[in-house]
């Protein structure tokens, strides 16, 4: 395959297309987790490309007892950590530190509020950040209406000066109320176009890529539909277990950690509509649209269409590890799921009738997430004679991690006077432009600096997405499972997601 060569604008020398206007970032959660392994390593890399706006500063808030070096040491040691090939440097992280600064405080407590509001103050004098403010919510769900709160009683939830934006972390309530009452909450105080929900999926390339492949080529669309896919299946396979997260996942499970938001929204992009024109409220329309036509599952399809598992201890890239209720800080008699699968159908002209399969799961036979098209076979086998492997039904496969592409299986003839037929792939691989893609959070990080929503998720696709996914957690709560674990680590999940496949035309794909 030949390469493509796309010239990278910060070795060329050219001026960068999108450069948003100075602003302040606030951190609410500043010495958690998510701060170190993803928004620092993000900002500095945005930093490093020259697309973060002169003046950038960002203020830590957390409980956390730090100075504003030891905050600065701290979040050096974090992009040394996690900021991959471009470790902090000499005056290129000096420039970046001038603009970080903390702030110990209590987010629940109103009075503390007078600190941050004189740090930005200082900030607008100091490096003109002009009265632009971005508020970034990495707390817990429980933090997020005390803060809101607060912001709106100090009064830097509206600036005259500038506009002020805040980013809200999933997970977006545990259930279809809770959405609401969060959604609630948070639109007392902030407008809709103020509010950014971020799932960070969505910043993925792959992601992006597919209003891409689907809308700028014409060969695709005309079979984008029921006549032409027999069935659409959207995977996220991880072989990690719960890591140091079993506080929240005993909470949260599988459903809601990824099908309820990460899944949901890519099968949303696959499947919704053309929109009018590429903008941030006509795709959302659109995918708030898609997420409505999802058939509700009533009492017969929840027993059928719906699987949890929780896997057993196994074998993963050659290491023994141990089951879901031997790991650290989990109930040993959890009834917590770490797999579910989901078939479902889309009721509108386009989808009617097409089976949508979507799993994920944690302890799996390999790391990868994808979204598989499988075509109809064609409407009359000529080659009738070939072996059945070697006639399989045309498959387009979307690649979004980790080895980031698109493919498409096609049957060819064999060299040889015989005819002798084989599925073969062609194949596009994001690596091939040459060019490093940015992270998920650094996309989205810039996108909201620059006032453009496109990507996140919005109020009315969250409560559409918890209408789908509610009754499945509900049936769940009433029917504890008897037989957890039910699949071993390193394997594909649990024997019952493959009656989900009953009646079609293809088993869970094996990647």
């Amino acid at each position: 395959m030949a390469v493509a060569t796309v010239e990278n604008p910060l070795r060329t020398g050219m001026r960068l297309e999108r450069t948003p206007a100075p602003c302040a970032m606030v951190i609410f959660g500043a010495s958690g987790d998510l701060t170190r392994r993803k928004l620092m390593p993000a900002l500095y890399h945005l930093a490093q490309e020259r697309l973060l706006p002169p003046g950038f500063s960002v203020v830590g808030f957390s409980r956390t007892d730090m100075s504003d070096q030891q905050f600065r040491d701290a979040m050096r040691q974090a992009v040394t950590e996690f900021g991959g090939e471009q470790p902090p440097q000499g005056a290129a992280w000096a420039h970046f530190a001038e603009g970080l600064s903390y702030i110990s405080a209590h987010p629940g407590h109103s009075e503390e509020y007078r600190k941050l509001a004189e740090a930005l103050e200082r900030s607008d004098r100091q490096r003109g950040t002009g009265g632009n403010r971005l508020f970034y919510l990495a707390v817990p769900p429980s933090s997020i209406e005390p803060i809101v709160n607060n912001l709106q009683q100090s009064g830097l939830a509206h600036t005259s000066a500038g506009w002020a934006r805040i980013i809200v972390e999933k997970p977006f309530g545990h259930d279809l109320e809770s959405a609401r009452e969060l959604n609630e909450s948070i639109s007392r105080v902030f407008r809709e176009d103020q509010i950014y929900r971020i799932d960070h999926y969505l910043g993925k390339e792959t992601v992006q890529n597919l209003l891409v492949f689907r809308f700028a080529n014409g060969i695709f669309e005309p079979v984008w539909n029921r006549r032409y896919v027999e069935s659409i299946q959207v995977t996220a396979a991880e072989t990690v277990g719960v890591e140091n997260r079993a506080g929240y996942f005993e909470e949260a499970g599988e459903l809601r950690d990824m099908i309820q938001n990460h899944l949901l929204q890519v099968l949303a992009l696959t499947a919704m509509e053309p929109p009018a024109v590429i903008g941030a409220d006509q795709v959302r329309l659109e995918k708030v649209k898609l997420l409505r036509a999802l058939r509700p599952l009533d009492e017969g399809a929840l027993r059928t269409c719906a699987v949890r598992g929780q896997y057993g201890p196994g074998w993963v890239e050659g290491k023994k590890v141990p089951a879901y209720r031997q790991e650290p800080d989990v109930d040993p008699n959890s009834a917590t799921e770490t797999y579910a699968a989901v078939k479902l159908f889309i009721e509108n002209w386009r989808w009617a009738g097409v089976p949508v399969y979507l799993r994920a799961g944690k302890r799996l036979a390999r790391h990868v997430t994808e979204v598989a098209i499988q075509f109809k076979q064609a409407p009359l086998l000529l080659f009738h004679d070939q072996p059945t492997e070697a006639m399989r039904p045309n498959l387009l496969l979307v690649r979004i991690q980790p080895d980031e592409g698109i493919s498409l299986r096609f049957t060819a003839k064999l060299p040889g006077p015989a005819i002798q037929t084989r599925s073969v792939h062609m194949d596009f691989r994001y690596a091939s432009f040459g060019v490093p893609s940015a992270s998920a959070y650094e996309r989205l990080l810039l996108d909201c600096m620059l006032g453009d929503p496109t990507l996140f998720a919005h109020r009315d696709g969250v409560e559409a997405a918890w209408a789908f996914i509610t009754p499945i957690l509900q049936y769940w709560a009433a029917e504890p499972p008897a037989d957890f674990p039910n699949y071993a680590a390193g394997s594909w999940g649990p024997e019952e997601a493959d009656k989900l496949m009953a009646g079609g035309c293809a088993p869970w794909r094996r990647p």
